[in-house]
């Protein structure tokens, strides 16, 4: 038998260590990234939001939370969480194992109370709202029809530019509502508005459908190419017998255009009665 070969030590290899990732409330951080012909690289969003919900939530405020995922196509949802002691370090581990940058909390107490909870991952900020007036889609009537999934337009009211916190609150709102482009789960169409408003010192969030209405001249475009010459008008006495006044008509119009030659044995066995 040959010689077993030594076993030769490998080399440890040393994996490079990447920088860990720095998210903040700006779009921007540091330098812009230069590409390997010395492009710079456009910038590209990811925002992810993480939609979840305390436990003991009532069935009404659980309605709203579907409500807003379906409004939100870049978002993912989560089981109900249990945070009572370190809320800040349970949610950041669960968005960073999401793979998201921003968090939606619906927390409810004493099943009347509902807060909502908007913050950025892992240093914030973050904002708490009391939330109040809650009107669920399944409530509300002529509710619109836009596409699901679209992107938003998003307007704020002039108050939003007046204090320092307002400010804060609107880059938060901007970044979490904002449906980044060519995200897979996004059309790329603009038909409905999300409109944030301040009235009384509360936060008002209205979502609008764009609908285009037609003018009269496109109307009338249509009723003169309609040729009204033409058309037959029937009274609604007889609505439901149009078919067989239809039918009738066209029986005599055939009959009319083929048109029997007259026999000339037709009155033979008159002659022989008589």
């Amino acid at each position: 038998m040959g010689q077993k070969r030594k076993p030769v030590a490998a080399e440890p290899t040393v994996l490079p260590v990447e920088p860990p990732r720095k998210r903040s409330l700006l779009k921007r951080i540091g330098e812009p990234v230069e590409a390997e012909n010395g492009t710079e690289k456009r910038w590209r969003n990811k925002e992810k939001v993480l939609i979840l919900c305390s436990r003991r939530i009532t069935f009404r405020y659980r309605h709203l939370m579907v409500d807003m995922t379906g409004l939100l196509p870049h978002s993912k949802r989560d089981v109900k969480v249990q945070c009572k002691d370190n809320k800040a370090a349970t949610l950041n581990e669960l968005i960073d194992l999401k793979g998201c940058t921003s968090c939606l909390l619906f927390e409810c107490r004493k099943k009347k109370d509902l807060y909502m909870w908007l913050s950025k991952s892992p240093t914030g900020p973050s904002a708490k709202f009391l939330v109040s007036g809650v009107h669920t889609m399944a409530e509300l009537k002529l509710t619109g029809n836009h596409l699901k999934g679209s992107r938003p337009l998003l307007t704020f009211s002039a108050d939003f530019d007046e204090s320092p916190h307002l400010q804060i609150l609107k880059e938060l709102l901007t970044q979490v509502y904002t449906t980044p482009k060519d995200h897979r789960k996004a059309k790329p169409f603009y038909d409905h508005v999300f409109a944030f408003s301040v009235v009384d010192n509360h936060i008002w969030f209205r979502n609008y459908q764009i609908s285009a209405v037609k003018s009269s001249t496109e109307k009338l475009d249509k009723i003169d190419k309609a040729h009204l010459e033409n058309m037959t008008l029937i009274e609604k006495k007889t609505m439901k017998y149009a078919k067989k006044i239809k039918a009738k008509q066209r029986r005599r119009t055939h009959i009319g255009a083929n048109q029997v030659a007259p026999d000339d044995l037709a009155h033979v066995f008159d002659e022989e009665d008589e």
